[in-house]
C-alpha cells in the first residue's frame, strides 16, 4: 500500500514495510493518505481505496477477534503484558468487537526459520557492498555482519521453502479471517528496556538465540501480507508502556484503522494533542 523504494531492488524486498505514526489514529490516517498509492517506479504497490480519513467518518459497527497470546507458549512473554492486552480487549467487547482465544494449527519455529531466511536474502545482500569494502566492514556492527554472511550461505532451494512456508501461514490467516475480523498480538514480548541494553538476551527465562528473536511477535503481520495497528493497552507497574496488534485482511487497511478508532474510544486517558 506505501510504496518502497527507490531502491536497486523493488521486487524482492518485503520484510520491511513503511506506515504512518501518530498521536492518534486519525492522525496515523491522514499521513497514511500521503503516504499510499501506487507508484510506477514500486511495482508491488496499487492504489489506494480512497481517503482513509474520510474513512473514518462512517465508524466501524463491531467485529469478531482471535487472540492470539502468545501462541500456546512458543513466544516467552515479559511477565504483565498478556494481562494488560486481555483487560484491553475486555473493553474492546464493550464496543462490540467481543474475542476469544486462538491457537492457529501452524509451525511457528519453522515460520520464524523462514522469515529469518527471507530476511538475511533480503537485508543481508543490500548489506553485502558495504560488507566487501574494508572500510565500511569495520564500521558495520556484528549483527549486520550476521546478516551478510548467513545471505552469502543460502541456496535457492532454501530461500524457496521459506517463501513456501510463508505462503502456507498466508492462507492460514485467510482461512482464520473467515471467522474472524482481526488478529490480535502483544506489539512486544518485552516491556521497554534500558538504553544501555543492546538487545535483551533473555526473555521470560528462555534464551535468545539471535539479535531479532525478542521481536518474533512483530514478524507475523509482515509475513501474512496484512495491514496492522499497534494500539496502547496501557502500563506495567514500573510506568512502562505496552501495546497491541489489531491485523486485519488482506488489502484491509481501512477496516484495521476503523476497528483501531473504536478501540481508542475505550480507553481511560486521551490520545492526541
Amino acid at each position: 500500500l506505501v510504496p518502497g523504494g527507490p531502491d536497486f531492488e523493488v521486487f524482492h524486498a518485503q520484510m520491511g514495510v513503511d506506515g504512518p505514526m501518530g498521536c492518534n489514529v486519525r492522525d496515523m490516517a491522514l499521513l497514511l493518505d500521503v503516504q499510499a498509492g501506487y507508484h510506477p517506479r514500486a511495482p508491488l504497490s496499487y492504489e489506494k481505496p480512497g481517503s482513509f480519513l474520510e474513512g473514518l467518518g462512517i465508524p466501524a459497527t463491531g467485529g469478531r477477534i482471535a487472540w492470539l497470546g502468545d501462541l500456546g507458549g512458543h513466544l516467552p512473554v515479559e511477565t504483565g503484558i498478556l494481562g494488560l492486552c486481555e483487560a484491553a480487549l475486555g473493553r474492546f467487547a464493550d464496543a462490540s468487537f467481543p474475542s476469544e482465544p486462538l491457537l492457529p494449527d501452524f509451525d511457528f519455529e519453522a515460520l520464524w526459520q523462514a522469515f529469518v531466511t527471507l530476511r538475511q536474502a533480503s537485508s543481508g545482500c543490500a548489506l553485502k557492498t558495504h560488507y566487501d569494502d574494508p572500510a565500511k566492514r569495520r564500521l558495520l556492527k556484528p549483527e549486520a555482519i550476521w546478516e551478510v554472511e548467513n545471505a552469502m550461505r543460502l541456496t535457492a532451494p532454501q530461500i524457496r521453502a521459506a517463501s513456501v512456508t510463508r505462503t502456507s501461514w498466508h492462507r492460514t490467516l485467510l482461512s482464520i479471517f473467515d471467522r474472524y475480523d482481526l488478529v490480535a498480538l502483544p506489539t512486544a514480548q518485552v516491556f521497554p528496556f534500558d538504553v544501555d541494553t543492546h538487545w535483551p538476551r533473555e526473555v521470560a527465562g528462555r534464551a535468545m538465540d539471535s539479535y531479532h528473536r525478542w521481536m518474533q511477535v512483530s514478524a507475523f503481520a509482515t509475513l501474512g501480507g496484512c495491514p496492522a495497528a499497534n494500539v496502547p493497552v496501557g502500563f506495567d507497574d514500573r510506568g512502562r508502556p505496552m501495546g497491541m496488534q489489531l491485523i486485519g485482511r488482506p488489502r484491509g487497511d481501512l477496516a484495521v484503522l476503523k476497528a483501531a478508532a473504536a478501540y481508542e474510544a475505550t480507553l481511560p486517558w486521551q490520545t492526541g494533542a
